[in-house]
Parts: structure tokens; C-alpha cells; sequence
């Protein structure tokens, strides 16, 4: 009899120790973007603290979809349908979260009940770059030079990607012309434009900024709405078309069930790796900055900026499978 009471009670002795001990085993990242990325950069300099905070070693999982041009989907995917027990968890940019939905989505807002939410942790400013041996120094340059050209090709990472729609904006709000070339991910458009096959392309600061500083590209302006001390002397796209601002943030989320727990343990163990004074000149490195928010805020914001794009995603006509 005593051994059958020990039995039964043996479930709820066991789960406040569980409870304690999470994360019992190493815990993946999935990143939906291709390794180089802004968000695989900004990723693998955060996890390399927060492993250690947790006491365990974290693995960064880059999950791509193989066709050109597909978008993130492939690597959300396969986090949402992960076991929602706080060890996988998703590294997600701006474009998956508050972009894609407004495009795949009937109920945009649908995107929120698919995960949950731990806490953004950066914050980056796209930057516009072109092919270094054209004759263009700033914004006014591309917009008065393109103006003159047959066939000026704004790279991106795909139709709906970013770097796309902050490119559409940018040439609806300048008038002018540019040719749209879809890429795979993020740094293929980069190669086009060193290589000279499409002119410009604007996109998250940390995949194109060490390539700016060793002169394989040339920046013309950053999307923050003004001057940044991380970025020198580079002006902000607004002062030549005013009131442009389209810059992107970086999230970690969990598939929808993760214990409360373990979404708090992460939380605060997150919060407290991107106070750390080495993670913010990490971050600069990269011409962006640590971020922290709360769930309530997190969910605010992804709310906040699906209704700012949505007016660009319908400019720019898009569909699903386009």
C-alpha cells in the first residue's frame, strides 16, 4: 500500500524539481534565415552569453527554404510544430512576424495565437547600399541617376521579404524607378550588388555593415529617422525624402504551449545577457542595438507594425505564392 501512495505522489514530487532544473538539456535556436544574415549575426552573438547564463550549450539551427525567393516559411514552420517544451526556440525578424502574416494570412493577427512570445532583442536600421564603382555619394544621386537609366534592379531576399518593402517605400516615396530582383535570403541581393548585377538594395544593418567598411559596398543612408552615433557620419534616408523610417527588430518566440515557466526563466535570463556592457558594443559592432520588451509589449508591437505595412504590402500588390 505504501508503495502504491509513493507511486502515485511520485508525479508531483518530481515536478517542482523539473521545474528548477529546466533547461535539462541543450536548447536549439531555429533561425529562418541563411547563416550571415542580420538576424543569424545578431542571434549567435546573443546565445553565445545566454548558453552560459542557462547553464547549457545552445545550438543555432538555420532552417531555409530552398527556392529563391521563399521567404522565411520553411524555418517558422518547423518552430511552431517543435515540442513546446522551452528547449526550441525561434529567432524571428520582422519580416516573419509582422510582414508574411499580411501576405499568407487571412487574419494577420492569427500569427500571435501560433507562439509565444519571450521578448524582442534588437533593434537594427536597414541600410542603402550600392555597387561601389557607380558614380552615386548619396540619395539624391540614385534618385536623380535612376531617373536616367533603362534598367536600375533593386536587389532583395524576396517578394515580401524586408528589404523588399523598405526598398518599395523608399522608391514610392522618392519617385523613382527601380526594377524589383528577388533573391534567396539575405545575402545573395548583397552579392548582386557588389558584383554589379542589380544597383542597389537596402537592407539590415549587421549582414551588409562590415562589407560597407571594407569598401565592397557603398552606403548612401540609413532608415532610423536620424542621425545614429554607431553609424558615423552616414545621414539618414529622411533628410533627403522625409519622414522615412523603416527599420526592423529581432524576437526570440517558442511554440505555442512552452510552459509559463520556462517562457519567464528565458525571459529574464535574456534581459539580463543584453544589459551586458560586452553584448551592446557587440551590437554596435554590428551598427545595431539591444532591445528588450515585456510579452504585453511584444505583442503591442508586432500589432503596431503589421498596421504600418500594411498600407506598403497593398502598394505594392502583393499575393500569396507571388
Amino acid at each position: 500500500m505504501k508503495n502504491l501512495i509513493a507511486r502515485c505522489l511520485l508525479p508531483f514530487l518530481i515536478a517542482p524539481v523539473c521545474a528548477a532544473d529546466f533547461p535539462e538539456r541543450p536548447l536549439r535556436v531555429i533561425v529562418a534565415n541563411v547563416p550571415g544574415s542580420g538576424v543569424d549575426v545578431l542571434t549567435r552573438i546573443v546565445t553565445a552569453r545566454l548558453g552560459p547564463e542557462l547553464g547549457q550549450h545552445i545550438v543555432v539551427d538555420n532552417r531555409i527554404d530552398s527556392r529563391p525567393g521563399a521567404g522565411t516559411a520553411y524555418g517558422m514552420e518547423t518552430g511552431r510544430t517543435a515540442m513546446p517544451d522551452g528547449h526550441t526556440l525561434i529567432s524571428a525578424a520582422t519580416a516573419s512576424l509582422a510582414i508574411a502574416p499580411l501576405i499568407y494570412r487571412k487574419n494577420p493577427q492569427s500569427i500571435l495565437d501560433d507562439y509565444e512570445l519571450i521578448s524582442r532583442f534588437a533593434i537594427t536600421p536597414n541600410l542603402l547600399v550600392v555597387t561601389p564603382s557607380l558614380p552615386l555619394q548619396n540619395v539624391a544621386d540614385l534618385i536623380a541617376w535612376s531617373k536616367t537609366q533603362p534598367q536600375v534592379k533593386m536587389s532583395s531576399g524576396g517578394s515580401g521579404s524586408q528589404n523588399h518593402l523598405a526598398g518599395m517605400l523608399l522608391t514610392t516615396m522618392g519617385k523613382f524607378p527601380a526594377l524589383h530582383a528577388p533573391y534567396r535570403g539575405s545575402t545573395a541581393p548583397l552579392a548582386a550588388v557588389m558584383n554589379g548585377e542589380a544597383q542597389w538594395t537596402i537592407t539590415p544593418a549587421p549582414s551588409v555593415w562590415p562589407l560597407v567598411k571594407t569598401g565592397r559596398l557603398r552606403a548612401l543612408g540609413h532608415s532610423l529617422p536620424k542621425r545614429a552615433s554607431m553609424l558615423g557620419d552616414l545621414p539618414a534616408v529622411a533628410e533627403t525624402i522625409p519622414g522615412y523610417d523603416y527599420s526592423g527588430w529581432f524576437t526570440l518566440i517558442a511554440p505555442k504551449g512552452t510552459p509559463q515557466r520556462h517562457m519567464d526563466k528565458l525571459r529574464v535570463a535574456l534581459h539580463k545577457v543584453l544589459a551586458r556592457r560586452d553584448v551592446v558594443e557587440a551590437f554596435a559592432e554590428q551598427a545595431s542595438v539591444t532591445a528588450a520588451n515585456t510579452p504585453a509589449e511584444f505583442r503591442q508591437l508586432i500589432l503596431n507594425e503589421q498596421a504600418k505595412y500594411a498600407e506598403v504590402v497593398k502598394a505594392a500588390g502583393l499575393k500569396p505564392d507571388q
